[in-house]
């Protein structure tokens, strides 16, 4: 049986040098911190502000609490969570009525929560959302 032949110093090297790119690539489809895509969902209710700073056909971006609530036309209160449903990155862009992934570039309505540009498939998780007292109140008991 004839020998195998062994590798070159040149294969060795150009092996070493692939190893981290493709570490980057399965990097670049987690969340920024590393942690895996769970949903970053309140666990008490969260004090949002004045319900008078969310105009009828609008949304607002809630970074801190990766949350966004719109209110449709006819006055009614929805509220998402931001966190992607493709790599589990938090949105932190609302263009007018659109989420914006900054990880791969997956767009979401932030009136329905509904995919609107892919990578992502799955919709944005509805989380409960309510008017108290001249405030905006999301999670649970809201």
């Amino acid at each position: 049986m004839p020998a195998r032949p062994s590798a070159s110093r040149r294969t060795v090297l150009r092996g070493a040098a692939v190893t981290p790119v493709a570490g980057l690539g399965l990097a670049a489809c987690s969340a920024p911190d590393g942690a895996a895509s769970a949903d970053a969902t309140p666990t008490a209710p969260v004090d949002l502000g004045a319900e008078s700073e969310l105009t009828k056909g609008d949304a607002k971006l809630y970074r801190e609490h990766n949350l966004v609530v719109s209110r449709s036309a006819d006055g009614a209160l929805k509220a998402y969570s931001t966190v992607c449903t493709h790599a589990g990155c938090p949105i932190n862009k609302l263009q007018g009525t659109t989420l914006v992934c900054p990880c791969h570039g997956s767009e979401f309505d932030a009136m329905t929560g509904k995919v609107v540009r892919s990578p992502a498939t799955e919709p944005l998780n509805e989380l409960p959302v309510k008017a108290a007292n001249g405030r905006i109140v999301a999670g649970p008991g809201a």
